[in-house]
């Protein structure tokens, strides 16, 4: 199908829209601007996702990253507004190999159009594939996306890479929480109340819990006192960006409800359910963001094709006796699942909501669902 003449008119009028990304270490790869046309800093980590393009863009655990699509194509079923999975953007840029024009039925926008209204710069025409290398070569890096018409040395912007603080130590979760609590769902009068820290929280996973609970969503500062006076029949920990070893204030909360509820948690919730049980969280060497990921359930021995988004993860040596672990990825053997061995509580690293993604591990929901029942 040939391309809408006004994406083409578009394409030719940025065409010449040079930009760069500039790595700390010194590395450039250089593409064509096209989105918002403003400067960046970021880290950049790469995403092994075949589609799903929209999801990623609204996934508020891309807080503070550049994001790499290692799939060829990117722009071709455009964007539209049943697919967002936040209220908005956070993501600090996209890198892609080849942007093509939107065709598809469901489509509202173009991808330049949504990036350039939410005001995120993207960068195309890259190496995608030798940028990937690198970052697994060397691990995740600071970088800078230059995109301005004003010039700029790369010298100058490799500096400015070094120069931001990074998201280790960061708390990014306060920076991408919803500013006030809010009832996602009325399941009826006799459905359990489930209670979500919105930490980076996804729609997708609000609408799994809705299949059978009333899901009030709020802060991720909400003390625990305001939880308990709630009077919850079950407690979820969503997912977020950046390092939970910056929220200590989640930890303590984690800690005073365990127990009063089951509690479930994803992805960054994983990690503070860990840690407020005393396990240790670092870093990992690229971290883990696709649709792609094999996990083992250790119980079943089954393996789950996960969709995942981190760049932190519990370390093994360091889970206390009181947990055992669940799940493990199959790729490098870290920690995909924790559960208490006395209390009603469990979590797991990646993304059972799968959106996008297989639905492989949407299991989870229902085993959540039996906790809070009782059965």
């Amino acid at each position: 199908m040939n391309a809408p003449t006004e994406f083409i008119e578009k394409w030719r009028s940025m065409r010449e829209r040079k930009a760069f990304l500039a790595l700390e270490d010194g590395t450039v790869f250089h593409g064509v601007s096209f989105g918002s046309p403003n400067d960046r800093v970021g880290e950049v980590v790469f995403n092994t996702g075949m589609c799903g393009y929209q999801e990623i863009l609204t996934d508020p655990s891309y807080a503070g990253q550049f994001v790499t699509l290692t799939t060829a194509e990117v722009g071709n079923y455009g964007v539209n507004r049943e697919d967002r999975e936040s209220r908005s953007l956070f993501l600090n840029g996209l890198v892609i190999g080849d942007l093509t024009a939107p065709s598809n039925y469901r489509s509202t926008s173009s991808l330049i159009d949504y990036l350039k209204k939410n005001k995120i710069p993207g960068i195309w025409g890259v190496d995608t594939r030798s940028l990937t290398l690198h970052l697994r070569e060397y691990g995740n890096k600071k970088a800078y996306l230059h995109v301005e018409d004003k010039p700029l040395k790369v010298e100058e912007a490799i500096m400015k890479a070094k120069a931001w603080e990074g998201l280790d130590g960061q708390d990014y979760a306060a920076k991408v929480t919803s500013k006030d609590s809010y009832n996602f769902s009325d399941a009826g009068h006799d459905a359990p109340l489930v209670v979500c820290y919105d930490f980076g929280v996804k729609t997708n996973i609000l609408r799994q819990l809705s299949a059978f609970a009333n899901v009030t969503v709020v802060p991720a500062k909400t003390s625990a006192d305001e939880i308990i006076a709630m009077k919850p029949d079950g407690i979820f920990l969503s997912n977020g960006p950046a390092d939970p070893a910056a929220l200590p204030y989640a930890v303590k909360n984690i800690k005073l409800l365990l127990g009063l509820a089951p509690i479930m948690g994803i992805c960054l919730g994983h990690q503070l359910l860990a840690l407020s049980l005393g396990a240790e969280t670092g870093r990992l060497k690229f971290g883990h963001h696709g649709c792609n990921h094999p996990v083992k359930n250790l119980k079943t021995g089954k393996v789950e094709i996960t969709s995942q988004n981190h760049n932190f993860a519990v370390k093994l040596e360091s889970v206390p006796k009181i947990m055992e672990v669940t799940h493990i990825n199959l790729n490098d053997q870290t920690i995909e699942g924790l559960r208490h061995k006395k209390l009603p509580a469990f979590s797991v690293q990646y993304h059972p909501e799968s959106c996008p993604g297989p639905h492989d591990s949407r299991y989870l929901f229902a085993e959540f669902k039996k906790m809070i029942m009782g059965k």
